[in-house]
């Protein structure tokens, strides 16, 4: 009876042992594939970061121009704002390039660290904030085109510069970002 009892505690001990291994092994892949997702990620983002900063800096003056332009003509009211919008080449919009982060978001955010998270929220944040702010502009422009009153062109020019003022933001906490 001891031996059997022995035999049977030296197979559970075996068991256990293989058990504690496999999950060993297991855990340690894990953790593999997850650090090898969260470089793509990080190469992804950083990237799309990068090109979300060239875009607000190669699209601020386009709109500065437009604002330029409306002070120019605001008083002068034989000028409609789609004459303005003619000479300037429309309203220039930057692309916000923030699919990497959407995808880890919804998906491994665990693996983040929190300051990475607050930040990469905040942009998301800020984002949607500045799309709103392009959307409501367009509602106004598209009804208002042909007119050439003072009070409209002076409307946009606050438009597109608290829409600047937003996408300099954009651009501080993307920058910031980037550095780390």
């Amino acid at each position: 009876m001891k031996k059997t009892l022995v035999d049977f505690f030296k197979e559970i001990l075996t068991i256990i042992v293989g058990i504690l291994i496999a999950l060993y092994i297991n855990n340690w892949n894990e953790n593999r594939k997850d650090a090898n997702y969260m470089n793509k990620i990080f190469v992804s983002m950083d990237k799309e970061l990068k090109e979300t900063n060239e875009d607000i800096k190669k699209k601020m003056p386009q709109q500065q121009i437009l604002i330029d332009t409306l002070e120019f003509y605001k008083k002068n009211d034989s000028i409609s704002i789609f004459d303005v919008m003619t000479k300037v080449n429309g309203i220039q919009m930057p692309q916000i390039r923030i699919s990497s982060w959407k995808a880890i978001s919804s998906s491994k955010i665990e693996l983040l660290q929190y300051d990475r998270v607050s930040a990469l929220a905040n942009i998301e944040e800020d984002t949607e904030l500045l799309k709103s702010k392009t959307q409501f502009l367009m509602r106004f422009l598209y009804p208002n085109i042909k007119d050439t009153s003072f009070d409209k062109k002076e409307l946009i020019i606050f438009m597109m510069q608290d829409i600047m003022v937003t996408e300099r933001g954009l651009q501080k906490e993307i920058e910031e970002v980037i550095k780390e």
